[in-house]
């Protein structure tokens, strides 16, 4: 599609003779929330890291606006507007929300030779801009990531997101282990994304929380694309059929 902010053709992806992914083609429209499902090694996992620029692609191509682009390391994906939040490693919990937010893009106060000093007070003040604007209350900027609780520490990763202008969000399996109000809150957050202009890739086990926040549905099984369905025209019967 020539409007897809992100098109990936003919994907292959081999691990030492394991074909994970076998010619995927999918297209991401601008503003638009795709849920990938799948079980564990349907191949929906390495699509991701694909995108995110934490491992190539044996075979195939990824266009972002229409043109090609290569995606070598987590930093080509974050200078072409491409945010992962994942499960586990999306946070460093022993610093604190202002540097997680900046954490690979923190503003100097003046640097030579690549070295430099961080501006903190730009951080903090930043910080605090991009945690409102998550529709986040948190008591302080200098507030450590590890007291946070899960939602709260995936609503800093969104905000990061927010904040640097990302084209495409990335969540990997974001509601596992969240209580039932902290999961509403990171679908919320989810559905919002349009109205920011942030196209949305949720990864998820739960079906239920797809049909939540998506407007398109994605399954994968055996590193192939099974089903590639709107939301309202597809149900869980014939998605549990394919996979």
């Amino acid at each position: 599609m020539s409007t897809s902010i992100i098109s990936v053709r003919n994907v292959h992806k081999w691990y030492s003779g394991v074909h994970a992914l076998k010619g995927v083609s999918l297209d991401f429209a601008p503003n638009e929330a795709v849920g990938l499902i799948g079980d564990n090694g349907a191949g929906k996992s390495t699509l991701i890291n694909i995108l995110s620029g934490a491992q190539p692609a044996s075979e195939g191509e990824i266009m972002l606006e229409g043109k090609p682009v290569k995606i070598n390391s987590p930093r080509d994906a974050m200078d072409l507007g491409i945010e992962t939040i994942y499960q586990y490693n999306s946070m460093v919990p022993t610093m604190s929300i202002s540097r997680n937010l900046f954490i690979g893009r923190e503003p100097l106060k003046y640097s030579m030779f690549g070295l430099g000093v961080m501006d903190r007070k730009k951080m903090a003040e930043e910080s605090v801009q991009a945690i409102a604007g998550a529709g986040l209350h948190l008591r302080s900027p200098d507030a450590l990531v590890g007291e946070l609780s899960g939602g709260q520490r995936q609503g800093v990763a969104i905000a990061r997101a927010m904040h640097f202008k990302s084209k495409v969000m990335i969540l990997d399996e974001p509601t596992n282990h969240l209580a039932v109000k902290e999961t509403q809150k990171v679908i919320g957050f989810v559905r919002s994304l349009k109205e920011l202009g942030i196209t949305g890739i949720f990864i998820s086990h739960n079906i239920h929380h797809v049909f939540e926040c998506c407007d398109r549905i994605v399954a994968m099984a055996r590193g192939e694309v099974v089903l590639d369905k709107r939301t309202e025209d597809t149900n869980m019967k014939e998605i549990l059929d394919v996979l």
